[in-house]
């Protein structure tokens, strides 16, 4: 079911762009760049926080930093789509860190995997002794990043 799309003002979409770039940004620093009072922003940041259109804040680690040196995504297609194997594949996915996000796709990919690995050996051990071992698996095709010339991005809100 498709939640309703929230009606967005100038200075809520301001408001969302900026705090995308920085979500650590004060009322005080956000009412100067947007010429409101810091109550004013700080009653806009709720009322668009209580209204789910702000799921929530995060830190953005560097998977380098962290010695996460392979960033992969993979292709997977299962061997028959009932119900059941998918629910037991979904259920696989929320087990593994390494995964940090998952699509449900159309065409020949049933899912999209997103991972970050120590290394080749963790990658194909990811590989091979949990995605291919899972029973409703029947092909997975893996493609490594090699670099990222555009960083994740803010949603574009205006």
């Amino acid at each position: 079911m498709q939640q309703s799309r929230t009606q967005l003002d100038a200075t809520d979409r301001a408001l969302l762009t900026a705090l995308q770039k920085n979500a650590q940004a004060t009322a005080q620093d956000l009412s100067e760049s947007l010429n409101l009072s810091a109550s004013q922003i700080g009653r806009r940041r709720q009322r668009l926080e209580e209204s789910g259109l702000i799921q929530g804040y995060r830190a953005r680690l560097d998977p380098a930093r962290l010695g996460l040196d392979v960033q992969a995504f993979i292709q997977v297609q299962l061997a028959s789509h009932g119900a059941q194997q998918g629910a037991s594949f979904t259920r696989l996915l929320t087990t593994r860190s390494e995964i940090t996000s998952a699509w449900t796709m159309t065409g020949e990919a049933d899912y999209l995997l997103r991972v970050y690995c120590p290394d080749l050996a963790a990658l194909n051990r990811l590989i091979h002794d949990v995605l291919l071992a899972h029973p409703s698996v029947s092909r997975v095709h893996s493609q490594i990043v090699m670099d990222q010339p555009k960083k994740d991005a803010p949603l574009p809100v205006d």
